[in-house]
């Protein structure tokens, strides 16, 4: 009775944390788009995007806003590193998938892989922020034609956003993040793993 009632008093009194899976294919810009959620939120913190190398296993970040706290599991794209996604999805609450739309010759690879991460039954409800990157580049693919080549039934069945970003220079990366938040907030998925936690002693 007592861990019940010590995890409803966290909960009214605390920051709700997040798990959010920052996914997507190599070279997407994740890793950047980490460091500059860091910045942004941190005051300050986080890497610039020339001393940035590729992800090779995993890359932790946490921000707060007014409403939440936010844990970012930002996994390797590499084809030889994508099983290991699959470690993550039962704690995700929500999905950032980046995509490079810049590259064209990316995209097939890109949709292949959002897929499968959206037909795993481990994130089934799990709300989905895709982040078309690389604004900042010329020859980019308006966010209209990567809507219609990136056309997922899949996404029928979650709440999801589509959102033109820049990793590089940070626009559009708010607005997305707080209608990620507004969505893990009211998510049929927040309130499964909440109970889990709760079962198992967490909160």
């Amino acid at each position: 009775m007592f861990s019940l009632a010590h995890g409803l008093w966290k909960y009214i009194f605390n920051k709700t944390e997040f798990h959010v899976l920052v996914l997507g294919v190599d070279k997407a810009g994740k890793t950047t788009l980490l460091e500059k959620l860091k910045s942004t939120y941190l005051k300050g913190e986080g890497l610039p995007p020339d001393l940035i190398v590729p992800t090779v296993g995993l890359n932790i970040g946490r921000i707060e806003d007014a409403n939440a706290k936010l844990i970012f599991w930002d996994l390797g794209g590499q084809v030889g590193l994508r099983t290991i996604w699959e470690k993550y999805y039962q704690e995700a609450h929500a999905i950032i998938y980046v995509i490079d739309a810049a590259a064209a010759s990316s995209f097939e690879d890109a949709k292949f892989a959002l897929e499968k991460v959206l037909r795993h039954e481990d994130l089934k409800g799990a709300p989905v922020l895709i982040f078309a990157n690389k604004q900042d580049l010329p020859g980019v693919i308006p966010e209209e034609e990567l809507t219609r080549h990136l056309h997922l039934k899949e996404l029928n069945e979650r709440p999801y956003m589509f959102q033109a970003v820049s990793a590089y220079d940070g626009r559009g990366i708010k607005s997305g993040i707080d209608w990620l938040v507004e969505q893990m907030e009211k998510s049929k998925r927040t309130e499964v793993l909440r109970e889990r936690a709760v079962v198992a002693g967490q909160i």
